[in-house]
């Protein structure tokens, strides 16, 4: 997801709507995928997670207030309703239920990003992880520790620092130009030094590694989902 804002899942089963706030979205930034249906939504939140949903009430088979009740708690994602004008008892129902945000049709395709942005922004800062376990390693950004096949590495405050950033940006390219930046120093060989000796605690083969890898010309990525 690199320089995107954030990944959304547009869901309307009318293709007009669904295509003009996917480009809309594109054109600010957003990562965007659409679904044409609560059924084609719920395949694809199994396997991605969204960072928000715009989600139409009314929709063949099952409605968008079925998927928000059925949804909500298990998903954990900020959800914006879009409705049918003139229908408040539907608005007030999809809040009641969990929903973040609600906008009426028609609407302002403005109006839908700032309603995003607020949401986001709100939300941003409580859902910075601070430890996250994947494959055979535990990274604990608390106590100041990896923990690799049940052996414990220490990382420094340098370390935190790009773990943090890199963890909750997973797939996102970091150029030495931006780690450079993120910890304040500017040479590049001591930041590949500092991503070999991170490799050393997380990589079962550094050399190889399968996590914390190298885009060549560009930079370094981290893999964890």
């Amino acid at each position: 997801m690199d320089n995107f804002e954030a990944h959304i899942l547009v869901v309307d089963d009318d293709d007009g709507i669904r295509d003009l706030v996917k480009e809309y979205l594109n054109q600010n930034n957003f990562l965007v995928t659409t679904a044409n249906s609560v059924g084609d939504a719920e395949n694809k939140i199994n396997i991605i997670k969204f960072d928000l949903i715009v989600l139409d009430i009314m929709m063949p088979k099952k409605t968008g207030l079925e998927f928000l009740e059925e949804n909500k708690n298990k998903l954990n994602t900020p959800i914006i309703l879009l409705t049918a004008k003139g229908k408040p008892s539907e608005r007030i129902e999809g809040l009641e239920i969990g929903a973040d945000d609600y906008l009426p049709k028609p609407f302002e395709p403005k109006e839908l990003i700032l309603r995003i942005q607020n949401i986001l922004n709100k939300t941003k800062t409580n859902t910075i992880k601070r430890v996250i376990a994947f494959g055979n390693i535990k990274i604990d950004l608390k106590k100041l520790f990896i923990l690799k096949n049940d052996k414990q590495f220490k990382i420094n405050d340098t370390e935190k620092t790009i773990l943090e950033k890199m963890i909750n940006s997973p797939g996102k390219i970091f150029s030495r130009e931006n780690i450079g930046k993120i910890i304040n120093l500017n040479k590049e060989r001591s930041i590949d030094v500092i991503i070999t000796r991170l490799r050393k605690k997380i990589e079962k083969d550094p050399k190889n590694p399968k996590y914390l890898q190298t885009k060549r010309g560009e930079g370094y990525v981290l893999w964890i989902e």
